[in-house]
Order: structure tokens, then sequence, then C-alpha cells
């Protein structure tokens, strides 16, 4: 199997790879750092994730902020 190949599957089951990807990381940090810094380091990522993808739709980050504490 070559290089090309490899590829193509990834793209052809991008959902799947990142999954396998991020249970490997996760599972490494759990080993190494204990199950409880494992979520903590997941949250933060996650967390990295939702604001990114917010600034790549261009949204205003302290309406976001403001929103997510406002009494309801």
């Amino acid at each position: 199997m070559n290089t090309e190949q490899i590829i193509e599957i990834i793209q052809k089951n991008r959902g799947k790879a990142a999954g396998i990807i991020l249970g490997l990381i996760f599972g490494w940090f759990a080993i190494t750092y204990g199950i409880l810094k494992a979520i903590f380091v997941s949250l933060c990522i996650l967390a990295g994730y939702y604001i990114g993808k917010q600034i790549d739709r261009r949204a205003d980050l302290k309406e976001i902020f403001l929103g997510r504490f406002r009494d309801k």
C-alpha cells in the first residue's frame, strides 16, 4: 500500500480517521498524565475548537461570550 492509497482512504473516511487519531491522543494522555488531566486537556481542546470555529464563521466573539453568561 503506497502513500497515495492511504491518503485516498483517509479522505474517504475523514470522520473515522479523526476519531481514531483523537482516541489515540486521549488514550496516550490518560496513560501518561491520568484520566482527570486527560479530560481537562480534552475540554480545553474542545473549547479551542469551538472558538476557532466561531472565528472561521467571522462571528463576534464578545457577543458569543456574553451570550453564554447572560441571565435567562
